[in-house]
């Protein structure tokens, strides 16, 4: 699995169980919602993001999400 492929995979499960955590515990979790979404959207500005960061410091090869 490539560093794309995880990020993407990373903020498309924290969006849904920040949704499913808002559903059923308290609407405060939609923050954790926003929170993904403004880095998605910070990275997608500044081609920064942490998580990709440190994937590939950890060895994750780099690679095209979509091919």
């Amino acid at each position: 699995m490539t560093v794309d492929r995880v990020v993407h995979l990373v903020a498309g499960m924290m969006i849904l169980l920040s949704l499913l955590l808002a559903n059923m515990h308290h609407p405060d979790w939609v923050w954790l919602t926003a929170f993904v979404g403004l880095n998605l959207a910070q990275s997608g500005i500044t081609s920064f993001c942490p998580l990709a960061f440190m994937l590939k410091k950890a060895g994750v090869p780099e690679g095209s999400a979509c091919h």
